[in-house]
C-alpha cells in the first residue's frame, strides 16, 4: 500500500491555526504534533477518542484491541455517556461538545459514530487536529460533502478507516478477488437486493426535550425543527438525516460490488429507475458495460450476486455460495470466519488494521476514498429514485453530465454555524 508522509509539527501547526481562525473554532492540536511519534514502538498506546456515544459506538468500544486506550467520549446526549460509563464501569472523560474533547485531550485517534447527518463535519474538524480517524458507514450523507471529506484527509495526511468491515473479512477478500481476476469467469450482470430509501420529513408534534440534550448541536447542519424522539431515534427513516437502508445496508452491499468489479476509485456511468417511488428498483452501467440491478426482495444483505459465465457467485456478510455448489475448494476455512461473528457485528480485525496503519502510516482496507465511492453509488440510486429519469453519471469530475437539475441534488444546504471548513 501506499505511505503516507506525516507532516512536520511547524507545518501541521501552521496548516491547523490557519483552519481553525478562518472558521472562528478552536485549535486542535494532537498528541502527534505535541510530540507522539507515528513510528512509536509496538507497545506504546493510541489514545482514542469517541464522538457518539450510541448502540454501535458501545459495540466498538467493546472490541476495541490493543494498542487502542479509549480515554475520553462525546455525545451532545449527556444521558447517553452517562449511560455508557456506567455500562462500561469506566471514568472515561465526556464532552458533551466533541469540539471541547478534541481541544482539550491528548489524542492520537477518534471513532466517529454519530447519525449520518452529524459525521461528516467532526470527521473534517479531527484531521484538521492531526487526528486519524475511524469513521461509521455510511460515509456521507450527500454526495459532495464526500469529496470535501477526501480532499480533507488528503490534505492534513491522516489515517482514515470507514467502517465497512467486509473489506477486511477474509471470505469476503477471498471472493471478492475471485470475481474481480476472472475467477468466475466473464461477469455481465449483478444483482442485488432493493435497499429502501429514506422518507421525506412530514412535520411531527413538538415534545419536551429531554434533560441534558443539546437539540441543536443533534440537528447540526440540518433545520432545527421541533424536538421529536422519531428524529433523534429513528432518525435512519428521513431524507434529512439518512439516506435509509439504501445507506445502510447498502453501504455493505455496494462496496462488495464495486470491490468486486475492480471499481473502487470510480464508480458508474448510467442509472436508471426502473420502478417509481421512494422505493423503486434502480439498474445502473458501469463504462465497461457491467450492469448492476438493485431489485431484490429478499437475497444477500450486505452482498450481491455475480453472474459469471462460469458460475454464480453470491456473496454475503462472512458467507458465499456457488452455483454449481462444488466450484470452489480453496476459500477460507470456517475457523477463519468464526472470528468475525458474535454480538454486534464483529469490526475487531478491521479496527486492528486501522492501528495497524495508524503505526505504519500506509493507507487502510477501507481508506476515506473507497468508502466515498461506494456511498456515492448508494446516494446516486436514491437520486435516480427521486428524478425518476435515466442519469449520465461522470465518475471523474463527479456530476451529472448536462443535468443541472440532477446535479442541484449532490449537495445541500448547510444551517449556520456548521458549514465545512474550506479545505
Amino acid at each position: 500500500m501506499k505511505k503516507i508522509a506525516s507532516p512536520t509539527r511547524r507545518e501541521f501547526t501552521k496548516r491547523t491555526s490557519a483552519a481553525s481562525f478562518a472558521m472562528g473554532v478552536p485549535l486542535f492540536v494532537s498528541s502527534h504534533v505535541l510530540g507522539r511519534d507515528n513510528n512509536s514502538s509496538a507497545n506504546e498506546q493510541i489514545l482514542i477518542g469517541f464522538i457518539g456515544t450510541g448502540n454501535r459506538a458501545r459495540q466498538l468500544m467493546d472490541q476495541m484491541p490493543k494498542p487502542g486506550r479509549i480515554v475520553a467520549i462525546a455525545d451532545c446526549y449527556q444521558k447517553r455517556m452517562t449511560e455508557t460509563l456506567k455500562e462500561k464501569g469506566t471514568n472515561w472523560r465526556t464532552y458533551q461538545d466533541y469540539r471541547r474533547m478534541l481541544d482539550d485531550e491528548q489524542l492520537d485517534a477518534v471513532v466517529v459514530s454519530t447519525p449520518d447527518h452529524g459525521r461528516t463535519l467532526p470527521c473534517i474538524h479531527a484531521v484538521q487536529a492531526g487526528l486519524d480517524v475511524y469513521a461509521e458507514k455510511p460515509l456521507t450523507a450527500y454526495i459532495q460533502e464526500g469529496r470535501h471529506l477526501v480532499n480533507a484527509v488528503r490534505k492534513y495526511d491522516r489515517v482514515f478507516q470507514v467502517g465497512t468491515q467486509q473489506r477486511t473479512m477474509e471470505i469476503n477478500q477471498y471472493c471478492c478477488n475471485l470475481v474481480h481476476t476472472g475467477g468466475i469467469g466473464e461477469v455481465k450482470t449483478v444483482v442485488a437486493v432493493n435497499y429502501k430509501g429514506p422518507m421525506r420529513y412530514e412535520l411531527l408534534e413538538r415534545e419536551q426535550l429531554p434533560a441534558g440534550d443539546n437539540w441543536d448541536m443533534w440537528c447540526g447542519p440540518t433545520d432545527l425543527r421541533p424536538f421529536n424522539h422519531q428524529l433523534q431515534f429513528q432518525w435512519m427513516k428521513w431524507r434529512s438525516y439518512s439516506g435509509g437502508q439504501m445507506t445502510n445496508w447498502g453501504a455493505h452491499g455496494v462496496d462488495q460490488i464495486q470491490s468486486a468489479l475492480g471499481k473502487s476509485h470510480t464508480g458508474p456511468t448510467e442509472i436508471w429507475p426502473d420502478s417509481a417511488g421512494p422505493d423503486g428498483k434502480v439498474s445502473m452501467r458501469y463504462d465497461d458495460g457491467t450492469l448492476v440491478r438493485f431489485e431484490l426482495e429478499k437475497g444477500p444483505m450486505g452482498g450481491a450476486i455475480f453472474v459469471g459465465s462460469q458460475c454464480k457467485l453470491e456473496i454475503s456478510r462472512n458467507r458465499f455460495a456457488t452455483n454449481p455448489a462444488d466450484f470452489l475448494n480453496d476459500a477460507p476455512e470456517p475457523a477463519v470466519r468464526e472470528k468475525w461473528e458474535g454480538p454486534g457485528w464483529i469490526a475487531r480485525p478491521h479496527i486492528e488494521n486501522w492501528l495497524d496503519c495508524i503505526k505504519t502510516r500506509e493507507r487502510p482496507n477501507a481508506d476515506v476514498e473507497i468508502g466515498h465511492r461506494s456511498v456515492t453509488v448508494c446516494h446516486l440510486t436514491n437520486i435516480a429514485r427521486e428524478i425518476g429519469r435515466p442519469l449520465h453519471w461522470d465518475p471523474k469530475s463527479e456530476k451529472f453530465v448536462n443535468d443541472p437539475e440532477a446535479n442541484q441534488l449532490l449537495e445541500r444546504p448547510r444551517r449556520a454555524g456548521y458549514e465545512l471548513p474550506k479545505v
